[in-house]
């Protein structure tokens, strides 16, 4: 789900400002369930102004929960994060992420308490946001938030899962027989089932142009291998690495829903989100000086007259008498004019200071990097999904065109020959597309044939 029904000003992208972000998001219900209890979110600021007081932001939320619970949780946790996000009068806008999906977590809390039906419900809830600052993360659960720059893949949030706690504390070695018996699934953390929760946050993480930002939810990462991920992101724009990984997931049996967001930073990045000037238009109106010159002037000409009435007494012997009361005058002026100055100046400073990154919990990303390998060997391992699912094919005798698909992967073949292993990677990708395309089309017809027969 994009959230399209916000305040339109967030939403309107002027066409005179390019953002320097190109993104695309695909979710997908699976190959065995029935709904899908994933939520997405995408909001774009419309100009530079916007830009700087909130920057882009990017949600992803995996519902848990009997069907419409955990639909209603995921579509809470997307809503709730962006709305209280905007709204915010909090100005550092990393705490104002935090702070939204706390507000996020005790809204799903306060529904689930309320309907029997959604007791307990949960979601977890991975939101990016590109700020001038870098990319800022506000992280519970196991949906994840990773970075590909220069080829190396960056997981940059803490799954919150019984595996990977055990993993942290020392309890067990992800290679053991222990740690790979352990369900992957079992998550730790989640925003409903609590009234309060920790949130992690992340970064802020330096940009840099040709980076790229992956949201996921665990449908894509349990099917997916890392290195295959970042493979796919390196080789292939972001509308077809979106999805060929969906794809991929649902052709290993798509067990649950899949969402992917993919955030690419553009070239001219820098220069369309530089700061606004005074020749740009919506500006805030020049702040007036913090303390009135016509006081500071006041205040310094009756302290002068003050010292220059004592020392007049001091070369003409002037008899006390006659000039102190003129000298206390001026001092008592001098006095009121500097205290109306600090006073202005104190009523002119913000209300808000702009507080430092609080991280109470997480804040140690990336915590775990992965290299892209556009070579033989993950072209290979993509291409045995295509052949596994052609040898089922041929097994329960389904009518599936493949004559694309083996035209692709031949091409595909030459490619690797010649060491054009990026060509031949998304090669491969669009051969996987392709697989996908025919066995949705059988499993249309074979909806089609029960139909006809009721």
């Amino acid at each position: 789900m994009t959230l399209n029904h916000l305040d339109a000003s967030q939403l309107s992208v002027s066409e005179s400002w390019k953002p320097g972000i190109h993104y695309s998001q695909l979710t997908d219900v699976g190959m065995r369930r029935a709904n899908n209890q994933d939520s997405m979110a995408v909001l774009m600021a419309g100009s530079p102004e916007r830009f700087y007081h909130r920057g882009h932001l990017f949600v992803v939320a995996d519902g848990m929960g009997a069907h419409a619970a955990g639909e209603l949780a995921s579509r809470l946790a997307t809503e709730h994060i962006a709305m209280q996000y905007f709204r915010s009068t909090e100005e550092d806008s990393s705490e104002a992420l935090r702070i939204a999906v706390r507000e996020s977590n005790a809204e799903i809390h306060r529904r689930g308490q309320q309907n029997p039906e959604f007791h307990n419900m949960g979601t977890t809830a991975s939101s990016l946001a590109i700020l001038p600052v870098g990319a800022v993360i506000a992280h519970v659960g196991d949906s994840r938030a990773y970075r590909l720059r220069d080829g190396i893949l960056e997981q940059l949030t803490f799954d919150h899962s019984l595996v990977w706690e055990m993993e942290a504390s020392g309890q067990i070695h992800p290679d053991s027989v222990l740690g790979q018996s352990i369900p992957k699934n079992v998550i730790t953390r989640s925003l409903g089932p609590n009234a309060n929760v920790e949130v992690d946050l992340e970064g802020p993480f330096e940009i840099q142009a040709g980076d790229q930002f992956l949201l996921c939810s665990d449908g894509l990462s349990g099917q997916v291998e890392d290195e295959e991920i970042a493979t796919i992101m390196d080789c292939l724009p972001e509308d077809l690495a979106t999805r060929v990984l969906i794809d991929l997931a649902n052709l290993r049996g798509g067990p649950d829903n899949s969402t992917v967001i993919i955030v690419r930073v553009a070239e001219d990045f820098a220069e369309q989100t530089s700061k606004p000037t005074q020749s740009k238009r919506h500006l805030r109106k020049q702040e007036p000086a913090a303390v009135s010159p016509l006081l500071i002037g006041t205040a310094i000409i009756c302290f002068v007259g003050a010292l220059g009435l004592g020392l007049a007494m001091v070369v003409l012997q002037t008899p006390v008498s006659k000039a102190m009361g003129p000298m206390i005058i001026a001092f008592i002026l001098g006095v009121i004019a500097a205290g109306f100055c600090v006073a202005q100046y104190l009523q002119s400073k913000p209300k808000h200071k702009t507080r430092p990154l609080v991280k109470t919990t997480g804040g140690k990303g990336p915590y775990r990097r992965y290299q892209a390998k556009p070579n033989k060997e993950i072209y290979d391992r993509l291409g045995e999904t295509v052949e596994e699912l052609r040898t089922a094919a041929s097994q329960r005798n389904w009518l599936m065109d493949w004559d694309k698909i083996d035209k692709l992967q031949k091409q595909g073949n030459a490619c690797v020959e010649a060491a054009q292993f990026k060509r031949a990677i998304r090669l491969q990708a669009e051969a996987i597309i392709e697989t996908m395309h025919q066995l949705r089309e059988l499993n249309n017809r074979a909806a089609n044939e029960t139909d006809i027969e009721r």
